[in-house]
């Protein structure tokens, strides 16, 4: 597994973009993807919610289990990626591009993040 060296990673297995006038991207890593097995129903927070750095804010359902969504960062939600609520199996097909989950403009960021090297030694991939 390759894991994008751009990115930023919680050792919930999330990652997070680079923020774009104080907006950042938020999913999945594959490895959590690969851990979860087929996802079939997302529930991800809603624009204008409030989300808090390690606290759960969603839930991704596979055929295996049902996961806490955890947010990377503190801010509020600006917008959640429907094409993932329609077809949540574009987390595991895609999880660094298509099935990203919802965008945050960052309020604080913890610096506990990992780079791409890190992360991998973290997950052990």
């Amino acid at each position: 597994m390759s894991n994008p060296q751009q990115l930023r990673y919680s050792k919930e297995h999330e990652w997070l973009s680079a923020a774009e006038d104080g907006v950042a991207t938020v999913g999945i890593t594959e490895f959590a993807a690969n851990a979860l097995g087929d996802v079939v129903y997302a529930q991800l927070p809603e624009a204008g919610a409030t989300v808090t750095a390690g606290e759960s804010c969603g839930e991704l359902e596979s055929t295996k289990s049902v996961s806490d969504l955890y947010s990377p960062v503190s801010g509020e939600v600006t917008e959640f990626n429907q094409d993932v609520v329609d077809d949540p199996s574009l987390v595991n097909s895609e999880p660094f591009t298509g099935g990203w989950l919802f965008k945050v403009r960052v309020t604080e960021e913890p610096a506990d993040l990992l780079s791409a090297d890190e992360y991998a030694e973290f997950s052990g991939n």
